[in-house]
């Protein structure tokens, strides 16, 4: 964990949770829990093929703030090739207004609130800009298993193999490493432990973003079946 002591009393709108992390990681699930203990997520996209629980993704955001601001730097609108060069960013300085306002539009009037994207951590810099003190939290999941889900899922196209997408997981990991050694106040979770029945690590980082764990999302949010097809190869390679 990074950062100094939390301030969760004061100028929530200014100090959003944002979860971000390599895509097929368990970004979702994990966004899907920050709302389910009482953060405020927007207009956020429902179930898909690929995210059965929902994808918790704000729609607005990801599509006209988020991906116009990549197409305009040259970048993948998906985070994939090219990705953006962390110390080259155009900074747009309304970013935070932007997003505020946007929320407000969708019901948000005070509290916690969130953004969960895959992308946010490949041009941190932007975000840091506008919210310095937010909350970040940072999914992981083991490569091989990103590696794969990616060559399953028909919008991850830009890599063929494993190699290619192995490079472009290191990248995220590499930002990950900057992000900490910038002093951004992280959390780091693996939602793998959690579809195993240890909520201990999640639990942990809800308090650290200044939330309650509520002992029914277990019940009522969190589906193991979803991630039988990783459990099931954890199993097989023994």
């Amino acid at each position: 964990m990074g950062g100094g002591k939390l301030g969760v009393k004061k100028g929530k709108s200014k100090r959003p949770i944002l979860i971000t992390g390599c895509a097929r990681s368990g970004t979702s699930i994990t966004a899907g829990i920050i709302e389910f203990c009482g953060a405020f997520g927007g207009d956020v996209t429902g179930p898909t093929p690929h995210n059965k629980k929902g994808q918790f993704e704000n729609k607005t955001v990801r599509d006209k703030i988020v991906k116009p601001y990549l197409r305009s730097i040259g970048a993948d609108p998906l985070g994939q090739h090219p990705v953006p060069n962390t110390n080259n960013l155009k900074i747009d300085i309304y970013w935070q207004s932007r997003l505020i306002e946007t929320m407000k539009q969708q019901g948000y009037r005070n509290g916690d609130w969130f953004y969960k994207g895959a992308k946010m951590c490949l041009f941190w810099p932007q975000w840091h800009f506008a919210f310095p003190k937010a909350r970040w939290v940072i999914v992981r999941r083991d490569d091989d298993e990103i590696a794969e889900s990616c060559m399953k899922t028909g919008f991850m196209r830009s890599y063929k193999n494993k190699s290619g997408w192995q490079k472009w997981i290191d990248h995220h990991k590499q930002c990950f490493q900057e992000m900490k050694e910038a002093g951004l106040n992280t959390v780091e979770v693996w939602p793998s432990k959690v579809v195993r029945g240890d909520f201990t690590e999640m639990k942990e980082a809800i308090t650290h973003i200044g939330l309650q764990w509520k002992p029914d999302v277990i019940q009522d949010f969190i589906d193991p079946r979803l991630w039988n097809t990783a459990k099931r190869r954890r199993r097989n390679n023994g």
